[in-house]
C-alpha cells in the first residue's frame, strides 16, 4: 500500500500574506505543520497522544519557492510520508497553484525522542506511516 498523505485545498488567507499580497514565507511552515497534525490524527497518533510518551522535534526543514501564491488565490498542498529511518521520519510536501503548477516544494525531518533521547519509531507508528494501515484524507 502507498504511504498515507494529506491534501489541503485552500485559498491564501489575509493572515498568511505579506505586505506585497503574497504568501509570507514563514507561514508555509505553519501550513505544513497543520498538515502533519492532520496526517498523524488520521493514522491514530494525534499530537496529544504523542506527547505522553514520545516527542517529535523538527531537525531539518527545506523549502524552495518556485511560483508566487497571491492573496486569496487557491492552492493545494500535498503532504506525504517520505523515508522512514530508524529514529527519524522524513516528510515531503508540494504546493500547487490554481493552474496546478508546482509553486513550493520542500521536506521536513523529525526525530523520535523518548525521555529526551532518540528512540526507534514505534512498530505501530511505523506500520501506519508505511501505509500498512494506509489512510488518505483530503481536507
Amino acid at each position: 500500500m502507498p504511504a498515507p498523505f494529506i491534501e489541503f485545498k485552500r485559498r491564501l488567507r489575509w493572515a498568511d500574506a505579506d505586505a506585497a499580497g503574497r504568501l509570507h514565507f514563514p507561514r508555509i511552515f505553519e501550513i505544513v505543520e497543520e498538515a502533519e497534525g492532520e496526517l498523524m490524527r488520521e493514522i491514530g497518533w494525534p499530537f496529544d497522544m504523542r506527547r505522553k510518551i514520545y516527542d517529535f522535534p523538527r531537525v531539518h526543514l527545506e523549502c524552495q519557492f518556485k511560483r508566487i501564491i497571491a492573496l486569496d488565490a487557491p492552492f493545494r498542498l500535498l503532504f506525504t510520508v517520505g523515508k522512514l529511518g530508524r529514529t527519524s521520519i522524513h516528510y515531503d510536501y508540494q504546493v500547487f497553484d490554481e493552474g496546478e503548477e508546482l509553486a513550493i516544494e520542500g521536506t521536513m525531518t523529525v526525530v523520535v525522542l523518548r525521555d529526551g533521547k532518540p528512540a526507534e519509531i514505534p512498530i505501530d507508528l511505523r506500520a501506519a506511516l508505511s501505509g500498512l494501515a494506509s489512510k488518505t484524507t483530503v481536507v
